[in-house]
């Protein structure tokens, strides 16, 4: 199982402090780039997004997060925090199991 993450130079450095290879996208181009090769990339089973990269490819990013089952694909924070928005881990946790923790 291989872990991959597509983001800020910040997130990209600090989750490779701890193993995980990464892309850097400054841009909408660069994120479609990496995100493609991940999805290409057979042996990668989680692919970790950050939010705002995320927006940069929404409607890719949505069509595997609807669609494939793997790799799953997980978005993050970065370093600027959460996403106005967004809901929190707790919310989207409580929402997915349907009680309240």
């Amino acid at each position: 199982m291989k872990y991959s993450i597509i983001g800020d130079e910040d997130s990209v450095l600090g989750f490779g402090m701890v193993g995980v290879s990464g892309k850097v996208a400054d841009n909408a181009d660069d994120a479609r780039r990496a995100f493609q090769t991940m999805i290409e990339d057979k042996e990668t089973s989680i692919i970790i997004i950050t939010e705002r990269v995320a927006d940069m490819i929404r409607p890719i990013v949505d069509k595997y997060l609807f669609t494939v089952s793997f790799p799953l694909i997980v978005e993050i924070p970065d370093r600027n925090g959460r996403h106005p928005g967004r809901p929190g881990i707790k919310e989207m946790v409580n929402t997915a199991i349907g009680i309240k923790l």
